[in-house]
């Protein structure tokens, strides 16, 4: 997980003028975003958002600009004004209180001077904790300390839902400890990975020098956290290999996790992590967990110490003066994604606070932004993707009965959460001033820490958000087997209220019916109607879901983006096949409710296109993205979903339905041979 370098939480603009020209307006289907010298059958994305594409460059302080990146920027902005705002009312505000908080945290980051009055000095008191280890003792209280503050050090451990029981919270321990964005740039010897290792290198020497090392001092320090970084990457397991989620349940007795790392005193890092009495704990990758213990009885402490020194810098270094932030911004924002220049500071500030304390900030962003109708009309759209799907299971000749009736059983099942949580999360224990801002920040991370552990041993709270309300963003969880979409997805060009259905079944209802289908995926099949870890498919069904998966993940494998860089068809193939799925859901719904009405309306021309062009032109809207070379090839390495462009033409082209709306003919680069068309839902 890389938060910082792979963001799909939002931003916005209402202070600072919109950079997306096109603002909220219209959900229209706008002809000025086309490129109408491509025929729809050769390359719908370019068809589709070809004028866009060439017309929308990407802001020098971001890696992408597109649908997602346009919303965000209107949302951040709609949050600074909230932060804002409070920030100048604050002051007389009760203590602890939200308006209080909110303006608090809001001035602490802005507040220039006093940043570079400090620089680094209100992390010493960590850092002196750090030069006073001594022993293996020391170094496991040390980590579970940091642990606390969000530094990734070693290994991760949080409360988590047990995957085989999940009415429950279990302790949770996983592979971490990398500070490069995967374990692949450790390993592989190709010149973009050497080349960025080198980068992080030296990377790693320039901040410690910022600190105060001498350079010879800095430089020798960040070879040898390379050096033990690498070796943690190479026991680590690559992304495709964590798909398997019976791979990753391990569950197990805390002594007998305790004999897997004899030489780092786990007693110790649990009494600093401050977990309540930990029952059964699951520990992901117990190969890792041996070759972490390996490492500490082979390098040095020395070396343990400084690795715990630069992760803890580099989790506070964007909230620190001037010349952390910059050097911070050149290696993570300017060498890793691309970007040209660093975020405006207000934005950079509203990003961590929705980071932070995102249910206080989303409190006041639900209230000016999605109101109540807006709720019900997209409840009642998912209630007929939901009857869509339903019958489209019903229908499948590759499935067999009982597995069916396990699966419209699950259908039935999916919980809905949708714009914003019933029941807020509780910030009243927390801490915030005007200052310093990065222990603003710490205690916020300490505080979420606090508020995950605590739920270990206690029972499933089924209510809780994995995003934040104006998060840009939607997500299926098997594990409680629901659905979630916030209300920052829950805008222009995704859904409108003045929107014709054409345009909302494709936007909208093409992301709800994509989330939905990952419940029978080849993940979401591993979790029953309860969200336990369990395969309820019978053998054949697997076998014949994996044959059709197939085709999905050659098609996908074969597309070359950049030099000839390659899509991982493997990687990618879940969100792939949602896609599909989530249109042929979505489409189906769309005709049902086309069904309804009036002829001569079914049949009505907008903008110059049928109600099915429309729902097609609506989708592919979502996905008009330009991004940095750079961030594209971290993405290809590091993201389980797929170019946006690929997004449009892979899935489409698969589709019949869309063929007839365009009239593609056959043979066409947008109508897949009948033989290599892929078709699951």
């Amino acid at each position: 997980m890389l938060p910082r370098l792979l963001p799909y939480v939002l931003a916005a603009a209402a202070v600072a003028p919109l950079r997306g020209a096109d603002a909220p307006s219209s959900a229209a289907i706008d002809v000025r975003n086309m490129d109408l010298k491509v025929k729809p059958s050769d390359d719908f994305n370019r068809f589709a958002n070809g004028g866009w594409l060439d017309t929308h460059p990407i802001p020098p302080d971001l890696v992408s600009w597109g649908a997602f990146d346009e919303l965000r920027d209107r949302n951040v902005g709609i949050l600074r004004d909230i932060a804002s705002e409070a920030s100048t009312k604050s002051k007389d505000a009760p203590a602890g209180s939200r308006l209080r908080v909110i303006g608090d945290f809001y001035a602490s980051g802005m507040n220039e001077a006093q940043l570079k009055s400090e620089g680094a000095k209100p992390l010493d008191p960590e850092f002196a904790r750090i030069a006073a280890v001594k022993d293996a003792a020391g170094l496991a209280a040390l980590f579970g300390h940091l642990r606390q503050l969000g530094a990734d050090v070693g290994f991760a451990f949080f409360g988590g839902q047990d995957a085989k029981d999940s009415t429950q919270v279990i302790g949770q321990f996983a592979q971490a400890g990398l500070g490069l964005p995967d374990r692949d740039y450790y390993v592989k010897d190709d010149a973009d990975s050497v080349k960025l290792r080198e980068g992080y290198q030296a990377h790693i020497a320039k901040m410690l020098a910022l600190l105060g090392d001498k350079p010879e001092a800095a430089a020798d320090a960040a070879k040898r956290i390379v050096t033990l970084e690498t070796a943690l990457a190479k026991a680590s397991r690559t992304r495709v290999q964590r798909r398997d989620r019976e791979a990753n349940y391990n569950k197990m007795t805390v002594a007998e996790l305790t004999a897997l790392v004899p030489e780092f005193p786990l007693a110790k890092f649990i009494e600093s992590a401050q977990p309540p009495p930990l029952g059964p704990v699951n520990v992901g990758q117990p190969d890792f967990m041996k070759a972490f213990n390996q490492l500490v009885k082979e390098r040095p402490l020395a070396d343990w110490k400084d690795y715990a020194r630069w992760h803890l810098l580099r989790a506070a270094a964007p909230y620190l003066s001037d010349e952390f932030v910059q050097a911070d911004f050149e290696f993570y924002g300017r060498t890793v994604t691309g970007a040209k220049q660093l975020k405006p500071r207000w934005k950079r500030v509203v990003e961590s606070m929705d980071t932070g304390i995102g249910e206080l900030l989303g409190q006041e962003y639900v209230a000016k932004t999605f109101p109540p109708e807006a709720k019900q009309r997209v409840l009642a759209l998912v209630e007929n993707l939901r009857a869509a799907l339903k019958e489209r299971i019903e229908q499948l000749d590759w499935m067999t009965p009982a597995t069916k009736q396990a699966a419209l059983k699950k259908l039935a099942a999916f919980g809905v959460k949708m714009g914003y949580p019933d029941k807020w999360r509780d910030y009243s224990k927390l801490v915030v001033d005007r200052g310093p801002y990065v222990l603003n920040v710490l205690r916020a991370r300490q505080h979420e820490y606090k508020r995950v552990v605590s739920r270990i041993g206690q029972p499933v709270d089924r209510t809780e958000w994995g995003m934040t309300p104006p998060t840009v963003n939607a997500y299926y969880r098997s594990s409680l087997n629901e659905i979630v979409f916030p209300a920052g997805i829950l805008q222009p060009p995704f859904f409108s209220l003045s929107a014709d259905d054409a345009v909302n079944y494709g936007g909208i209802g093409a992301v709800i019916g994509h989330e939905m289908t990952h419940g029978f995926d080849d993940q979401g099949r591993k979790s029953d109607a309860d969200g336990n870890l369990k395969d309820w498919w019978a053998p054949e069904d697997a076998k014949a879901y994996n044959e059709r998966a197939r085709r999905v993940i050659e098609q996908f494998n074969a597309y070359k983006v950049l030099d000839g860089l390659s899509v991982n068809g493997e990687l990618t193939q879940g969100e792939n096949i949602a896609d599909l799925g989530g249109l042929k859901v979505a489409y189906a719904a769309f005709q049902k409710a086309q069904a309804a009405k009036p002829v001569a309306e079914r049949e009505k021309k907008i903008d110059g296109f049928t109600p099915a062009q429309r729902f097609f032109l609506g989708y592919a809207t979502l996905w008009r993205r330009n991004l940095t070379p750079e961030n594209t090839r971290l993405r290809i390495k590091t993201d389980p979903h797929s170019p946006a462009a690929l997004r449009v033409n892979g899935p489409l082209s698969n589709m019949p339905e869309f063929a007839a709306a365009f009239n593609v003919p056959p043979g066409s680069p947008m109508a897949r041979p009948e033989s290599e068309r892929a078709a699951i839902w």
